[in-house]
């Protein structure tokens, strides 16, 4: 059970640092690079999502989960993970739309 909670404390961790970079490389006006950073954190928190899955889905057939600090711990990384990726697409989208209003204003 132990290594499945890693497994989301991991992609979900890995997800959230990669929206981080893509919100610097927006703000750098390495747009595409921000896009490339955001699939990739997509991809990685997709992978958490597989084990937090695998889990809702034993526990339908009746395979109970012991509730522990770890488990509470990865669902709440995961989740700000989640969150985060989703502000990050926005504010990428954001810094792609200032850089662009700038460009019309020169």
């Amino acid at each position: 059970m132990e290594s499945v909670i890693f497994q989301i404390i991991l992609h979900g961790g890995n997800g959230r640092s990669l929206a981080m970079e893509a919100i610097h490389a927006a703000k750098q006006g390495s747009f595409e690079e921000a896009k490339s950073k955001l699939q990739e954190a997509s991809g990685a928190l997709n992978e958490a999502h597989k084990f937090q899955t695998a889990l809702i889905q034993d526990e339908i057939r009746g395979e109970k989960t012991e509730m522990s600090l770890l488990m509470v711990h990865a669902q709440d990384h995961l989740m700000n993970a989640m969150t985060l990726k989703d502000l990050a697409a926005e504010l990428v989208e954001v810094y792609e739309n200032m850089k662009s209003l700038r460009g019309v204003s020169s």
